[in-house]
């Protein structure tokens, strides 16, 4: 089937080839988290599509929240608190009134930095440790910049969602810290009702670009592709899904995202480092 393109006149009468729409950018943050970087990309003059592949949930039992509160309002009997992502920060200053100067602050990406300045939070008034190299925002690259020595015996907090990976935890207990974890969020995948299983398909057979900031979303977006055909006879159908999703331009914000996409099949990966603005240069907005 030929390509197909539209023209427009000018005022002398010459027709002028439209070029064709640039690929839209598929969002898959969570929704609260994907609104701004939307909002950018529409800024600058391309299609944003937001498809949360996680949901972020307020805890709900009186015990964690009250547990939560307490925490949150003994801060100052901390050396430092990590925070792992910004729905950790958003969860938490809800119930914090001011945050304690002589506490210091680890955080694992840019994102997370700029979760802190919205609640009044930078290097100006607080002492804030994140990974130096920023293609590598993670638990490893944020314990390189932390004197371990130095945190042996002290209260360490690590402020987290439910699950996720233990490394952390692990390392600063080996190194002697004294070291408390909270949950302050729930996080779990999409529901696939009608209307999601509709936009997948429309997304799978449309040309456009997956932003993906974290290895869950990126599992969970297969498991919902293959969840699109449930019946035996249509596992071709499953398998056609899935090479279509293998397919796509998919954008990355770490390596180790990077590494489980390659596991997954995909092959068109682009690795940016964190932060919206390098997201942003990759994608030559």
């Amino acid at each position: 089937m030929p390509k197909l393109f539209w023209f427009h006149v000018n005022k002398k009468g010459k027709a002028l080839q439209q070029p064709p729409a640039l690929p839209a950018i598929v969002i898959t943050r969570p929704q609260a988290q994907a609104q701004r970087l939307a909002q950018q990309i529409i800024a600058r003059g391309r299609e944003a599509i937001i498809f949360p592949l996680l949901e972020i949930y307020p805890l709900r039992g009186e015990v964690e929240l009250a547990e939560l509160c307490t925490i949150m309002a003994q801060l100052d009997h901390y050396a430092m608190v990590v925070f792992v992502s910004p729905n950790a920060i958003h969860a938490t200053f809800q119930h914090i009134v001011q945050w304690p100067k002589h506490v210091d602050i680890g955080i694992v990406g840019e994102g997370s930095r700029a979760a802190l300045a919205e609640h009044g939070v930078t290097n100006e008034n607080a002492k804030i440790f994140s990974p130096p190299d920023l293609t590598k925002t993670d638990s490893e690259g944020l314990l390189q910049v932390l004197d371990l020595n130095s945190l042996r015996g002290e209260r360490v907090l690590i402020v987290r969602g439910d699950g996720g990976r233990e490394l952390l935890s692990d390392q600063l207990r080996a190194a002697g810290v004294n070291l408390s974890t909270i949950t302050a969020y729930r996080r779990q995948a999409p529901v696939m009702t009608v209307a999601l299983k509709k936009q997948l398909r429309e997304l799978l057979d449309a040309d456009n670009v997956w932003v993906l900031t974290s290895s869950e979303a990126l599992r969970n977006l297969l498991d919902m592709v293959q969840q699109l055909e449930n019946s035996i006879e249509s596992a071709i159908n499953s398998d056609i899904n899935v090479a279509k999703i293998q397919r796509k331009k998919i954008v990355v914000s770490h390596t180790r995202i990077a590494e489980t996409a390659h596991q997954c099949g995909f092959t068109d990966i682009t690795l940016t480092g964190s932060g919206d603005e390098r997201l942003l240069d990759a994608l030559q907005l």
